[in-house]
């Protein structure tokens, strides 16, 4: 009895030592993965505030953290507060022009709009597309930067200053959009300056300033 009893407990632990060894990584891969899940939404809290946050709903076109990855929208990642909130208000006013965001501007109340300007100023920013080497349009590009003084409103770095966003590592589509707007008065500067500066260049100094600014990484901590 006493060695049937020993026997029936030896098959026990061999089962059960068995059965460790093929659910046991399971599990602990289980725990891992519920351990990265925890740790990755005390972050979003930490940097957001509790979940759903009104700023999930940028991300189907500006990215996760409003840093997207596809050039023909907006990187909001790293911009001044200021400039984001100006845009949103004139997207909701009508004086800035889109189907999309004007709709989503003019849903939003003063206390949103300012959330929203505080978060995307604090997230880290990064280059949204890289284009294709061009150096000759990069060095184009580059040069007409420099010649029309752009470090005076977007910073040292071109990554935002007080009177203008970053445009470093801003997509290239969406880049040139933007200049051709300001260029053919779709899009008002309310100081004019960027219309009158655009209205002067030609479609080819264009298309080079958007591709040297699209290759440029940004620096936001030099701001």
């Amino acid at each position: 009895m006493k060695r049937a009893f020993l026997i029936g407990a030896a098959t026990v632990a061999a089962g059960l030592t068995a059965a460790a060894a093929v659910v046991g990584p399971e599990l602990l891969a289980g725990y891992r993965f519920m351990d990265a899940l925890d740790r990755y939404y005390a972050g979003y809290e930490a940097n957001g505030g509790a979940w759903p946050q009104i700023q999930d709903s940028c991300a189907l076109c500006h990215g996760v953290n409003g840093q997207p990855r596809d050039g023909q929208y907006a990187a909001l990642a790293g911009q001044p507060a200021p400039y984001i909130e100006a845009q949103l208000h004139a997207f909701a006013a009508g004086r800035r022009h889109s189907a999309q965001m004007g709709p989503l501007a003019a849903s939003l109340t003063d206390a949103q709009i300012k959330s929203l300007a505080d978060y995307f100023s604090r997230q880290v920013a990064d280059t949204t597309e890289a284009p294709e080497q061009d150096s000759a349009r990069t060095q184009s590009g580059q040069a007409t930067v420099a010649a029309k003084g752009c470090i005076a409103c977007h910073g040292e770095n071109l990554s935002g200053g007080p009177l203008g966003p970053r445009i470093a590592g801003q997509g290239e589509g969406y880049l040139l959009d933007q200049l051709r707007a300001f260029k053919h008065g779709q899009r008002q500067d309310p100081t004019q300056g960027m219309n009158a500066i655009a209205g002067m260049l030609t479609d080819d100094e264009l298309e080079a300033i958007a591709h040297y600014l699209a290759g440029l990484a940004p620096q936001p901590d030099a701001r």
